[in-house]
């Protein structure tokens, strides 16, 4: 009873103000329909999934920019074409030097880097004042010396620029040239690293910050001691491959050589190596690790110390040998260290009867 006179009370409320019953009965609505409210973990949820959002879009920006950086270098000039234009400027200041003069010791010193910044300024600026066609005319020209510093050529190439070119080897056979052009505004001014053809992954930038400024020819040097050991890594790698092609498998390496992975398969084990260089000036591991893995079949029947076994013997060999002459050392003496690593078994007899047996052996004595 009560419920119809409400329903005839908002009736007539509704005939004489249509909106205000609308209202009303959407509020009476409203009271009844329970309200979504997003539970915190739904919210933790989403503000995680927004930070990987951002932090993903932030890794694809910088992708991006990466990738116009390395097209814009790729279009401009490869890294081919630096190497065959500067390969041909050094010939060219080679081929029209009056003297070369071979340094051995103390002879290459700051005093003489700097007897050298100051000579191709000084052909920079005659070049500048007597103009190309006088030049070219045949006026006298300042004479022209090339350096040779152990494996490396100092040349005064022109526009006040000094070119190194790095000559390298392995086991007493050339291997490949480097070259680096320093260049400075004047002669008091810093030197800095205008071009050069070193491998991308050895760090030419962090030694120009670090010493080029401070002490330019430790910073020479210290290129040409870069270049060599990286060299030296990457042939001991390439001769293993190329004498124990058939016996490696997986082998992995960084681009530097400074990180050196492979699995020697032997019929009784897997042999892992892991070999870890201090820095990229080393040619010998400073980390090893050597793993023997024995096969299934091998372990249950032989097999009693803890796997993997170190073999000692083959991480000292890779600490003081080359890489080729220690991996013949370590196939040489594997099959006598797996004999040492496998023990014989157990008698089978029970615990007790070998302690009574050998009480009573005590006993007698």
């Amino acid at each position: 009873m009560m419920d119809s006179d409400i329903e005839e009370s908002l009736k007539k409320k509704a005939k004489k103000n249509p909106f205000l019953a609308e209202n009303s009965a959407r509020k009476q609505f409203e009271q009844f329909v329970p309200r979504a409210y997003p539970a915190m973990g739904e919210v933790n949820f989403m503000q995680e999934e927004d930070v990987r959002l951002e932090t993903t879009r932030a890794r694809f920006t910088n992708l991006l920019k990466r990738h116009g950086d390395l097209s814009e270098r790729l279009s401009q000039d490869s890294d081919k074409t630096i190497f065959e234009r500067l390969q041909k400027e050094f010939q060219a200041a080679r081929a029209t030097q009056t003297q070369e003069i071979s340094l051995d010791g103390d002879q290459w010193n700051d005093g003489l880097l700097a007897t050298i910044r100051e000579r191709v300024h000084m052909e920079a600026d005659r070049r500048a004042m007597l103009g190309e066609a006088n030049l070219l005319a045949g006026s006298h020209s300042q004479e022209k010396i090339t350096y040779k510093v152990g494996t490396k050529v100092i040349c005064c190439l022109e526009g006040a620029r000094i070119g190194i070119q790095y000559e390298t080897s392995f086991a007493g056979e050339p291997c490949d040239s480097y070259h680096c052009v320093l260049e400075s505004k004047s002669f008091l001014e810093k030197m800095t690293v205008l071009e050069h053809t070193i491998p991308f992954f050895l760090p030419i930038r962090e030694a120009e910050n670090d010493l080029l400024s401070s002490n330019a020819m430790r910073f020479i040097d210290h290129i040409g001691e870069l270049l060599q050991a990286y060299v030296d890594r990457r042939e001991q790698v390439r001769l293993i491959k190329e004498l124990y092609g058939n016996q490696i498998r997986e082998l992995y390496h960084s681009l530097p050589y400074h990180m050196i992975e492979f699995l020697l398969d032997d019929s009784e084990c897997k042999v892992t190596v892991c070999l870890r260089y201090a820095d990229l000036v080393s040619v010998l591991p400073t980390r090893v690790r050597v793993l023997a893995w024995p096969t299934p079949q091998f372990k249950k029947d032989n097999w009693t110390t803890p796997a993997p076994a170190r073999l000692s013997y083959a991480e000292d060999a890779l600490r003081t040998m080359s890489l080729p002459e220690a991996y013949a050392e370590i196939v040489l003496n594997l099959p006598q260290a797996l004999q040492q690593i496998i023990q014989p078994r157990p008698s089978k007899d029970p615990p007790n009867q070998l302690f009574s047996f050998s009480a009573k052996a005590e006993h007698k004595s």
